[in-house]
């Protein structure tokens, strides 16, 4: 990989993990677009930790009081919401945890044929995108994160399992699960964010598996510059995003869905 490819790839991730737009979506479709080989599973590997050390950093102190909260004893009001909340993230992964080597299979047949991929991912990018618009201006956007129940926690990461799908967008598609559950802009991508930590983990512990048992040479310079990017990228887009999202509402990540969606049909139809 050149620096150009690294530096477009890692922007990329960077850039897409935490809006709902797919970043396996652009991940897939960059070296298509650009004339590239696919990029190596080491790398994937790269800059997936690079965007999840981001989202660690910033949501360290939430993070530090789930933790602290949920092995010690909640005495107070601000550490039992902590704690709920912290149990609610455990149990929306656990649909990832049952779902999530099935559909991941599914998508490695799927990535076999890229007519087939870009298809797949014009229908979902199209498809998701009109869901959450929809999501966006039926919700009713009243709570915050702390007022979910398990049972919303559960239908969050159920939709979550669908994000495998190329196209489809993790945050996207948990964002849109929790606007219909009546949560604000803000909450549902908070609550989105948090519960990439779990789920960016355990894909990485599965991917890095597959990547020790690959005889594949590794560019550790190449792996260590995406990861890098990526994370200085995501800090920053993580940072913008819930800083504006409830003035600027999803109706721009939905156009951008609905016109890149559009541009791939036109592409290879």
């Amino acid at each position: 990989m050149d620096l150009s490819q690294i530096t477009l790839l890692s922007l990329a991730q960077g850039l897409t993990e935490f809006l709902p737009i797919s970043s396996s979506a652009h991940l897939i479709l960059a070296p298509l677009l650009f004339g590239y080989e696919l990029q190596s599973l080491a790398f994937d590997v790269a800059v997936h930790l690079g965007t999840l050390s981001a989202v660690m950093l910033y949501f360290r102190r939430e993070l530090i009081g789930m933790t602290g909260a949920m092995l010690g004893r909640a005495q107070h009001a601000q550490a039992q919401q902590e704690r709920r909340l912290g149990w609610l993230l455990v149990v929306a992964t656990l649909p990832l945890l049952l779902l999530g080597l099935p559909l991941k299979a599914l998508l490695e047949v799927l990535r076999e044929d890229e007519h087939l991929v870009a298809l797949v991912i014009a229908a979902t990018t199209i498809g998701f995108g009109l869901l959450l618009w929809l999501a966006d201006w039926r919700g009713r956007r009243v709570k915050d994160e702390y007022a979910l129940d398990w049972k919303a926690a559960l239908a969050i990461g159920c939709a979550q399992t669908l994000a495998i799908i190329p196209g489809t967008s993790r945050s996207g598609i948990t964002m849109t699960a929790g606007l219909m559950l009546g949560l604000t802009r803000e909450a549902s991508s908070r609550f989105s964010f948090l519960l990439s930590i779990p789920t960016i983990l355990l894909a990485g512990m599965v991917e890095t598996r597959e990547l020790l048992a690959s005889p594949t040479p590794v560019d550790w310079l190449a792996l260590g510059v995406g990861a890098m990017i990526s994370a200085l990228v995501a800090y920053v887009t993580i940072h913008f995003f819930l800083r504006l999202i409830e003035r600027i509402s999803m109706l721009p990540f939905v156009l951008y869905r609905l016109l890149l969606g559009g541009i791939i049909l036109f592409l290879i139809l």
